[in-house]
């Protein structure tokens, strides 16, 4: 498990209001700071800095979760306003991304966090909402298009991915959706690696859908990898989508 590191703000700061809260949402977010260095412990100290106006209660990096604020007090994170219910009824969680972290490792650690709070605060995943939900923003802005699998993974995350999956074999060549599908040892092989970074073939199905079979739900699940990791979301496996998969499961 990941550590949760207790690192408060003040009391005597602004953003820390100390409005008593009961929480009943979960409100998930990108840090939108791309910079190296801009990890969990980094944004900690942020959010103590007296001039700060906004504030959270956990930020969570691919190694680190740190905590900013008590669940039974409120932070200002929602944009809805000093009595909107994303502000004063949610738990708030940034997602680091930073250039020299692993985003996938952070986002898998997101979620088994996630699940931990709704476990004992007995909130229900359909409470689990984007920034966006209060305040329209575009944020969390990498998961957005995908938050139906980011919702997905939290179900299945009984542990963070702190460390590393174990190195998968990757075909060559290039894999995409066809009539009739393509079937064999090679899309079994890019099933099984997809399946090791979270990104199901068909969450849910038997086996997760590793049948080796390259159907519409792989070539979407190659889809949102590729969107994930800066890659044309095209649904085709080819060199470019191979090199990053097998940056991400050294």
């Amino acid at each position: 498990m990941v550590a949760i590191k207790k690192d408060f703000i003040p009391k005597s700061n602004d953003n820390r209001p100390g409005y008593a809260m009961t929480p009943a949402y979960i409100t998930v977010h990108n840090t939108a700071n791309t910079a190296k260095g801009a990890d969990a412990k980094m944004h900690a100290d942020y959010v103590k800095n007296p001039s700060t106006s906004v504030s959270w209660h956990f930020t969570v990096d691919d190694s680190d979760i740190y905590q900013h604020l008590p669940l039974t007090e409120n932070g200002w994170h929602a944009g809805d306003g000093t009595d909107g219910t994303g502000n004063r009824k949610s738990i708030g969680i940034e997602i680091c991304e930073n250039a020299d972290g692993d985003f996938d490792k952070a986002v898998a650690n997101a979620q088994w966090l996630i699940k931990k709070l709704m476990k004992d605060h007995n909130i229900s995943l359909d409470r689990v909402v984007p920034h966006k939900k209060w305040s329209g923003k575009e944020c969390p802005r990498k998961l957005l298009n995908q938050w139906s699998a980011f919702k997905n993974g939290i179900s299945s995350s009984d542990t963070p991915s702190k460390e590393s999956p174990k190195s998968y074999p990757l075909p060559s060549g290039v894999i995409k959706l066809t009539a009739p599908y393509r079937k064999g040892t090679k899309v079994l092989q890019l099933q099984k690696a997809l399946a090791a970074l979270h990104f199901y073939p068909d969450k849910g199905a038997k086996n997760n859908g590793i049948d080796g079979i390259y159907g519409p739900k792989t070539a979407n699940a190659v889809k949102r990898f590729q969107l994930m990791n800066g890659l044309k979301a095209d649904g085709i496996y080819g060199p470019k989508t191979k090199a990053k998969l097998k940056a991400k499961l050294k």
